[in-house]
């Protein structure tokens, strides 16, 4: 039986060259598991999404694919860039260490010009 929600054979194909080269133990798979369940929950999380991006949009407001953006930005959410890190660590850092104001602001300007 076919289940809806399955590997692509490709996954599945990819999954046993790593087994086979001994990546994983055949006794022991504990590191597989985990990844067969993120790729069940990835296309779960993207047929829901698409099913929502399906509703028709009222008076032309596009519903469907915004709850589907916002869904997918919920239950995966992005890792803050290096220069949002850098810049949270700089707030941090005035708070903790008051008295170089020109030189945080300085900082700051200069990290606010670097792309994500």
């Amino acid at each position: 039986m076919k289940y809806p929600i399955t590997p692509p054979p490709e996954l599945l194909k990819q999954w046993e060259e790593v087994w086979f080269n001994g990546r994983y133990s055949r006794l022991n798979f504990d590191e597989l598991i985990p990844e067969a369940f993120q790729a069940g929950a990835d296309q779960e999380l993207e047929a829901c999404c698409a099913e929502l991006e399906s509703i028709p949009s009222p008076l032309g407001i596009p519903f469907g694919k915004m709850a589907g953006n916002a869904l997918r930005a919920a239950r995966r959410p992005k890792p803050p860039s290096l220069k949002e890190q850098a810049l949270a660590g700089l707030m941090k850092l005035e708070v903790d260490e008051p008295g170089y104001e020109g030189t945080y602001e300085t900082i700051r300007r200069a990290l606010e010009q670097l792309d994500d």
